[in-house]
């Protein structure tokens, strides 16, 4: 198994992160088959993977926000208003997933991206740990 870091800058807002090429590269250098695990050790972080480009992040950030709104409703209440929510999210967006991997490329369907969901403008830094299983 081979593992890489990356290290993104989310900003002080919402946002849904494109690493998608980031995937795809890691793997192309190890080639082969096999699958890819990503994963985001925070707690208030998520990877999804959707078409992105085309509005669905803005309608993936529009639903969270009116799923887990930031309001004062939330008991977890450190941090800015509404923060307790960014601990909820990702049990609906998973901290981690993974791609199959074939002859060294993601086999991502047509319009599937791997995005980074963010709810958290308490810590705009994030760290993405991909873990690659290979038959190389």
């Amino acid at each position: 198994m081979r593992t890489q870091i990356l290290e993104l800058h989310t900003g002080g807002s919402e946002s849904v992160t494109d690493i998608t090429g980031e995937c795809g590269d890691f793997v192309a250098d190890i080639g082969g088959d096999g699958l890819l695990n990503v994963f985001v050790p925070h707690a208030t972080a998520g990877v999804a993977i959707i078409e992105l480009g085309a509005g669905s992040d803005d309608d993936l950030l529009a639903s969270l926000d009116d799923l887990l709104p930031a309001d004062d409703r939330w008991r977890h209440k450190h941090g800015s208003q509404g923060h307790g929510r960014s601990h909820v999210m990702p049990a609906f967006i998973a901290p981690q997933t993974t791609v199959p991997v074939l002859s060294g490329r993601l086999e991502l369907g047509t319009w599937q991206s791997i995005a980074v969901v963010d709810l958290n403008v308490d810590n705009p830094d994030r760290t993405v740990r991909l873990s690659y299983l290979s038959s190389s």
